[in-house]
């Protein structure tokens, strides 16, 4: 600190002294320096004074890195870079976000949730409202007790359970040389990872949909569970999902 006052009071002398004067110190003082690294050790040990004056130094006048000589201007911008980040860890030190919650309130929320297992949210919310609490129902939400849902199946495993009952149909557009589209109508069995039907049609429509579904599926090998997405690949007609269900023959899902 006294290194910062002391060149301080240098800077504010050298206000009132001539350009020649200047000139000749600052000569004078180069020399000194040159002298005086020519024994210095390989490393100098800095003070944190000493970094913090060349940083800001650097920082008022940028073509002084090119006059650095007792450590090279890499370091320099590397202190100056570690100082900009401790400066902007300190200011956003405190977290951003809405304040926590008494502990007493919390404890309430997970008492009234417990003991009330048909109250959700919006119930214990109003509850703590006409109690005189103003806490935001969000704030309920994150602080209500979780209780553990039953085990069920993964998608996963469904699939593996009834890959033989399920089919999935898609449309792709197919460019060609003369860039016509063609739209190709594909149907896969999930048991054997089968192609069962595939058409190619210019101008596809629903009634074409429901005839190549119902040609894909005979009424003796229709599948349990039918997997579709919910593009709109028809021409000129909108691609209506209850032709994918085909008269009852397959649930939708």
């Amino acid at each position: 600190m006294f290194a910062i006052l002391y060149a301080l009071g240098l800077f504010v002398a050298d206000v009132f002294k001539s350009r020649r004067r200047l000139e000749a110190e600052n000569l004078f003082l180069r020399h000194q320096l040159n002298i005086a690294l020519r024994r210095a050790p390989p490393r100098l040990r800095l003070r944190d004074s000493d970094r913090a004056l060349l940083v800001w130094m650097t920082r008022i006048c940028p073509e002084l890195l090119n006059l650095a000589q007792v450590v090279t201007p890499e370091t320099i911008l590397r202190w100056h870079r570690a100082g900009f980040k401790a400066f902007w860890r300190w200011n956003s030190r405190n977290r951003a976000g809405r304040p926590r919650i008494d502990r007493g309130l919390r404890d309430l929320i997970q008492r009234m949730s417990r003991e009330n297992p048909l109250w959700g949210a919006s119930r214990i919310h109003g509850e703590l409202l006409m109690l005189g609490f103003e806490v935001a129902q969000s704030t309920v939400s994150k602080y209500i007790e979780r209780r553990p849902r039953p085990p069920s199946q993964t998608w996963k495993t469904f699939l593996q359970s009834h890959a033989e009952a399920i089919a999935a149909i898609d449309m792709c557009v197919v460019p060609t040389l003369t860039f016509d589209l063609l739209f190709a109508f594909l149907v896969v069995g999930h048991g054997r990872r089968q192609l069962l039907w595939i058409e190619v049609t210019r101008h596809p429509t629903a009634e074409w949909l429901a005839r190549q579904i119902t040609e894909a599926f005979p009424w003796s090998s229709a599948p349990a569970y039918l997997v579709r997405d919910n593009d709109r690949c028809v021409y000129r007609k909108p691609y209506p999902a209850s032709i994918l269900v085909f008269a009852g023959k397959i649930p939708c899902s």
